[in-house]
């Protein structure tokens, strides 16, 4: 057990992983271009194929904390029966896309041995 909780402070952003498939394409697709019309957000690239420490294809939604009230409750409510990882940026990639993250719908494996410890 650590002796003193980490600071949510040490959060720089979060990121939004919103994973896809050839038949579920269109809907993330549909997604997308909500969160983009109604949120400040950088959005990723589509990766129709596995990238980074991700197992199956996924485009990236970055934002910044004082979004999270708003941003996160409207991806749970229309994400469409899509798996969503939600993650901290807290500077600990591996704990970060693991032990603190979220996930909506199925839990997917994610490949740690590319994730660094820290930055």
């Amino acid at each position: 057990m650590p002796p003193s909780p980490v600071e949510p402070t040490r959060i720089s952003d979060y990121h939004i992983h919103v994973y896809y498939d050839p038949e579920s394409r269109d809907r993330a697709a549909t997604l997308r271009q909500w969160i983009e019309q109604r949120f400040s957000v950088r959005m990723g690239s589509w990766h129709d194929e596995p990238v980074g420490p991700h197992v199956v294809g996924m485009y990236q939604v970055q934002f910044a904390p004082e979004l999270f009230p708003t941003l996160v409750p409207f991806v749970m409510m229309n994400r469409m029966g899509l798996t969503v990882l939600l993650h901290p940026q807290s500077g600990r990639p591996r704990d970060d896309h693991t032990v603190n993250a979220t996930w909506m719908g199925a839990v997917l494996p994610v490949k740690t041995d590319v994730l660094r410890e820290t930055d």
